[in-house]
């Protein structure tokens, strides 16, 4: 269990009704996908209600859903929402990356606005078997995947802000390449000091829908000048909190020659990203010397601390910031190649193939376990 004990009805596989759509179509190329825009044949849909628990859950045709107007979720953004993929290798077996991660951060951020608790397991479960039904929807070209959305609304149709009464569960899978225009290439960020994403004490290291609009207006503007993404800065001391879709590391080298990877603390203000997650044990095993990883240096250090743009900016200058990339499930690992901060760009080395000394490591080896061509825990066969 993965989620909060309740003595009402939880989520039952066992009860699953499925609804074969009679209508199927067939999938895109791979090469001619765009970023979440085609969605599979059928969809996984649960609904809750406070006096009876969870309902018996539905894999049905992928379709419009019908709300009432005064659903709480259209007046008070009652809405989580998680990301995860499933991969493809070149055998054809289909993966899941860590996704008891995603069931614990789900629940997580439905006990913050008062939505219902579910059995994660029991999920994960429902989910295997979406994708078993759509599994040929999985694209097996290399930096392709199938994204998976589950998706937590609160529906009850009275209007007043409360704990909902009714709720809905629901998940669709969209096969998807890489998730910026350009590739897996670098990309420049904007350091946004005129919006503030999150603030000690609010939501922001929840991944909540209502944190999402509000950066929509920032990123057109980042846009306009030219960048890919904000670099959300926190405080008076422009402290580097995260990315508009990723978390954020940085690699210095240190006086004595070693090599630090650095990322902020959580806290409250960060979302707890698997994919950073995954960076951080990998880099730690190394680091501790109970994992090798080829082409990490020995002298290596790995830190949860502050990182403001003024050390950002002086190690560019002085040749010690040795790069700065992103991790996140749907863009995976992407580096930086400059950051706009306050009227100027902060120049941030990148390698002839676009990746750094420690991302380049780093995405081998979270690559290798998602699709399973490495050994871990952490990859979840969903199909042979």
């Amino acid at each position: 269990m993965t989620g909060l004990a309740t003595a009402l009805p939880d989520i039952e596989p066992a009860r699953l009704v499925f609804t074969r759509n009679s209508n199927p179509k067939p999938p895109p190329e791979s090469s001619k996908l765009v970023w979440g825009r085609i969605f599979t044949d059928h969809m996984l849909m649960i609904k809750w209600n406070a006096l009876s628990g969870w309902a018996d859950p539905h894999i049905l045709p992928y379709g419009p859903l019908s709300l009432e107007p005064s659903s709480s979720v259209l007046h008070y953004a009652q809405t989580i929402f998680e990301g995860l993929k499933a991969y493809r290798d070149e055998d054809g077996k289909i993966t899941l990356f860590r996704p008891d991660m995603n069931m614990k951060r789900m629940n997580r951020s439905a006990a913050r606005i008062a939505l219902p608790g579910f059995d994660g397991d029991a999920l994960q479960k429902l989910i295997m078997k979406l994708i078993e039904i759509d599994a040929h929807w999985v694209p097996q070209l290399p930096g392709h995947s199938l994204y998976i959305r589950p998706t937590l609304i609160g529906n009850q149709p009275t209007l007043g802000v409360a704990p909902p009464t009714d709720a809905l569960l629901f998940v669709i899978c969209s096969p998807v390449g890489p998730y910026y225009p350009n590739g897996f290439k670098p990309v420049s960020l904007y350091g946004t000091t005129e919006f503030v994403r999150a603030a000690p004490g609010g939501t922001g290291s929840y991944k909540l829908g209502v944190n999402y609009a509000p950066g929509i207006i920032p990123q057109k503007l980042a846009a306009k000048q030219g960048y890919a993404q904000n670099l959300w800065l926190w405080g008076p001391d422009h402290l580097l909190t995260e990315v508009g879709t990723m978390n954020v590391l940085a690699v210095f080298k240190k006086d004595d020659g070693s090599i630090e990877l650095a990322t902020p603390p959580l806290e409250d203000v960060i979302l707890p990203g698997i994919t950073r997650d995954s960076v951080l044990e990998l880099a730690r095993a190394h680091a501790s010397g109970s994992l090798s990883l080829d082409g990490l240096p020995k002298n290596f250090t790995v830190t949860e601390r502050p990182i403001s743009m003024k050390e950002v900016k002086a190690a560019s200058e002085n040749g010690t910031l040795v790069e700065i990339f992103g991790a996140g499930t749907a863009a995976v690992i992407t580096t930086v190649d400059r950051i706009g901060y306050l009227g100027e760009d902060v120049i941030v080395p990148v390698g002839e193939d676009g990746l750094g000394p420690v991302s380049r490591v780093i995405l081998r080896e979270i690559t290798g376990r998602q699709i399973g061509k490495i050994p871990s825990s952490w990859s979840v066969v969903v199909k042979e």
